[in-house]
């Protein structure tokens, strides 16, 4: 669980990433759900974006991935949002206590 100077920490490091997860009308996907554990396993942080056309909301998407990939949802602002997981060996973010 992350403290709230933790969360904080993270949306800074996020705001200057771009959107690598776009979910569409299709909304999660297999496809997706590997792209985002990937990604997680390389970054750690990832942002996404949900498209107009999804049949569900940003949150729903966001939290429905983080569940399935074991992540835990940093923000979600607007269609945008980020997840986070941190790396069992060698983190690469250092979090703040």
């Amino acid at each position: 669980m992350l403290s709230s100077k933790q969360r904080a920490y993270l949306r800074s490091l996020a705001n200057s990433e771009q959107p690598i997860l776009h979910a569409g009308k299709n909304g999660v996907s297999d496809a997706m759900l590997k792209q985002a554990d990937d990604a997680l396993a390389a970054r750690e942080l990832i942002k996404g974006r949900v498209l107009e056309s999804s049949p569900v909301t940003p949150r729903e998407l966001a939290e429905n991935i983080a569940a399935s990939v074991n992540a835990e949802v940093v923000q979600v602002i607007g269609r945008n949002f980020v997840l986070y997981r941190r790396r069992p060996k060698e983190p690469a973010i250092q979090l703040p206590r």
